[in-house]
């Protein structure tokens, strides 16, 4: 027990955020008090005096302060020009420190995007990505390029897109890559095919990605659309299949789970005509996802079922029970009362 405190108190000692040197602590007290001039002054001091510190970690993230805050405080009185020059003085300033020059050329390519300066934008934004594929900042860079790309020249930019992700398919940004070309195929081209390849694919080779979820979903969306029913199955089946996966400690849910268990329900049941499958997917939904909004669709979907089933008594009770439990239902307003008649409940 002692030795686990122990371990307990290293961990929480080796994250604690490194002490201030006296330059950074006060340009960052400075700003706190609105005085900006002041601060950026400090800034400049903090710059040199943190390169004598000789742990290299400490070092690091100390610079890394210095340069990114005084930036971000040009930005904030409205210096947009000096903001994006010190965002793009921090590279060569800190050379090798790939999170923080991912970061700084990031931030310059969105102002000068703001600026109008769409070239130099351009050239900054795609430098995040060719030259820090693995970090964070990149597939933000991505996200402003397709925004915009998308405005001015699709095509244009769904060629460049699949050179870049010749190079990149092995980075952090791959996936990020085929989302966006798929996004561009089905949104722009209405090449539901093509767009359902990229997914496919994603969901291939990033099957840790956080885009995963979201190319089964849609690539069952898809697929549906493209009269394969089966297919769309299958990849909400894989999707719900991620539930079991993410009971680990530090996993997460995806928000797509209970909606692919209702459209799993519905592709059984109406193009599949698997009565008794889209029963218990219905049935399933509630029980496994008991903070879903979707639960009151999943008894009207599970009375349809019943009907189709000719089960004229079930359909019935699963109608009473959502209106008892779900009285302000959006079915109460029409649909699960026409149904009623139709079936002639009680």
């Amino acid at each position: 027990m002692i030795r686990a405190v122990a371990i307990v108190v290293a961990l929480v000692a080796a994250c604690s955020a490194p002490t201030l040197i006296p330059d950074l602590a006060r340009a960052e007290e400075y700003e706190r008090a609105g005085r900006n001039d002041e601060a950026l002054a400090e800034y400049v001091r903090a710059q040199t005096s943190c390169r004598r510190i000789e742990n290299k970690q400490r070092r690091r993230v100390i610079c890394s302060g210095a340069y990114l805050h005084r930036a971000e405080l040009l930005d904030r009185m409205g210096k947009k020009r000096e903001a994006a020059a010190a965002y793009e003085a921090v590279p060569a300033a800190l050379p090798g420190d790939k999170p923080s020059d991912a970061e700084a050329t990031y931030r310059a390519g969105k102002l000068h995007l703001k600026l109008g300066d769409d070239k130099r934008a351009y050239t900054l934004l795609w430098r995040t990505i060719t030259d820090y594929p693995n970090e964070a900042f990149a597939a933000d860079a991505l996200k402003i390029i397709l925004r915009d790309g998308r405005r001015r020249n699709p095509r244009q930019l769904y060629k460049v897109l699949w050179d870049l992700f010749a190079v990149t398919k092995k980075t952090r940004i791959g996936d990020n890559v085929l989302y966006t070309m798929a996004q561009i195929a089905e949104k722009d081209f209405g090449d539901r095919r093509r767009a359902l390849q990229h997914y496919d694919e994603l969901a291939k080779r990033y099957r840790k990605s956080g885009l995963y979820d979201d190319a089964l979903w849609h690539g069952a969306r898809l697929a549906r659309a493209l009269s394969d029913s089966k297919g769309a199955a299958r990849r909400l089946r894989k999707l719900l299949a991620t539930r079991e996966v993410a009971r680990g400690v530090g996993s997460y849910f995806s928000i797509w789970l209970d909606n692919a268990q209702l459209r799993l329900g519905i592709v059984l049941r109406d193009d599949l005509k698997d009565i008794r499958g889209a029963v218990e997917a219905f049935r399933d939904l509630p029980k496994l996802y008991p903070a879903s909004v979707l639960r009151d669709d999943a008894l009207f979907e599970l009375a349809v079922a019943w009907q189709d089933a000719d089960d004229r008594a079930k359909a019935c009770h699963t109608l009473a029970k959502l209106k008892k439990d779900w009285p302000d239902s959006k079915y109460e307003l029409h649909r699960a009362p026409t149904l009623r008649r139709k079936l002639g409940c009680k």
